[in-house]
């Protein structure tokens, strides 16, 4: 039996809510949670703080983990991190419970897709040693039970830990392998392209090396026999003559006809690049007729949407890519790419802006780029359309 087909990102998300939904059924018991917080000078008020912290956590977990993956607001999401951890060590604190050890199980989850794996198993190890001083303060409880107690839960969490750093892994090699697949799609559409004029093209030549010749050859041999032949015989030597050249000319229109179908239609190879990229909603605006003439330029201008692409998608944070093409009075293909994420108050270009300003540099084109903090990402092509040498 095949299971179902999941998007395993969602499928752990709510995984983590059902937790923190089963860890607050002891609360449900009034008589339990009142013993808990009687400690407290103020039971009323422990009691208050108690509920705040696990209702701020599920409210936190809800939003957090919205678009697992996403690179928007980074600060905010370090910053809803801490308040997780906060309000699940405070569940621990205001009930004198293990809750809190397993509210933090719930926050491994979120980890490994909002920090480095680094710093997020920093975070992992810290905040389960945060809850030695939690369980020490419980009665009957000494630092070395709270040790033992707090090493039992950090292995619990290393395991979800690792179940959901291998969901990233997952999602990134879909994610790479999508892209993968809308490169290879749109340089298949390319080639296909490439070949039906290639088709064209010799058709063409084979046309007007092979017919015209021969239709030239015998218009002047006629010509020669008309002056020859007796005046009573000229008339049919005349209609051939001029059928013959009525047959060059249509020869040299079909011809021309087909040299005028010898550029590359790029709609299509576009339209394939940019199908299906995740979180991220892409805007393209082509021409009525977007063609280029020549194969490798296509080619230079496809390499350049596929890395506007992937910057995008994984460094920008945005929710939206504009794509607009046009062509200059000077006769340039011009690209003007903008998108809504966090950009940046210094651009520190890196191998793949480098590789796209080198590949356009080789063929006679430019780039500028533009950004600013809490302004998107801003970029314009220009690429000549001479022949590339």
């Amino acid at each position: 039996m095949r299971w179902p087909a999941v998007n395993h990102t969602r499928l752990l998300r709510y995984t983590g809510l059902f937790t923190y939904l089963c860890t607050g059924i002891p609360l449900l018991r009034v008589d339990w949670t009142l013993e808990r917080v009687s400690a407290f000078s103020h039971p009323d008020i422990g009691l208050g703080l108690l509920l705040l912290c696990y209702v701020v956590f599920g409210i936190v977990y809800w939003l957090l983990t919205r678009r697992l993956g996403s690179r928007r607001h980074p600060v905010l999401k370090i910053l809803g991190l801490g308040v997780l951890t906060a309000t699940a060590i405070g569940v621990g604190w205001f009930s004198h419970s293990g809750l809190s050890a397993l509210l933090l199980v719930v926050v491994a989850v979120a980890l490994p897709w909002t920090l480095p794996l680094p710093i997020g198993i920093a975070w992992l190890v810290l905040q389960n040693l945060a809850l030695i001083p939690v369980f020490a303060g419980f009665p009957g409880f000494g630092w070395g039970t709270a040790t033992l107690q707090a090493a039992l839960y950090l292995g619990f969490a290393t395991l979800m830990f690792v179940t959901s750093m291998v969901a990233r892994q997952q999602d990134d090699a879909r994610e790479e392998q999508r892209r993968l697949n809308s490169e290879l799609r749109a340089t298949r559409v390319l080639l296909a392209e490439s070949s039906r004029i290639g088709e064209r093209m010799r058709i063409a030549r084979e046309l007007h090396d092979l017919l015209g010749h021969h239709l030239t050859a015998l218009t002047l041999n006629l010509e020669v026999a008309s002056h020859r032949v007796a005046l009573a015989e000229v008339g049919p030597v005349r209609q051939a003559q001029a059928i013959a050249r009525q047959l060059l000319g249509d020869v040299r229109e079909v011809v021309s006809e087909l040299r005028q179908g010898e550029a590359l239609d790029l709609s299509q190879a576009l339209r394939s690049l940019i199908e299906g990229v995740p979180t991220l909603q892409v805007h393209l605006d082509l021409p009525p007729a977007f063609s280029v003439d020549e194969p490798q330029r296509a080619q230079v201008m496809l390499r350049t949407v596929q890395e506007i692409l992937t910057n995008t998608a994984r460094h920008s944070g945005a929710r939206n890519l504009w794509l607009s093409f046009s062509r200059t009075e000077a006769g340039e293909l011009k690209l003007d790419a903008r998108d809504d994420g966090r950009g940046a108050g210094t651009i520190r270009p890196g191998n793949g802006l480098n590789g796209m300003r080198e590949r356009l540099a080789a063929a006679g084109g430019r780039l500028l780029i533009s950004a600013a903090p809490g302004h998107g990402f801003a970029l314009t092509a220009w690429l000549p359309m001479e022949k590339i040498a």
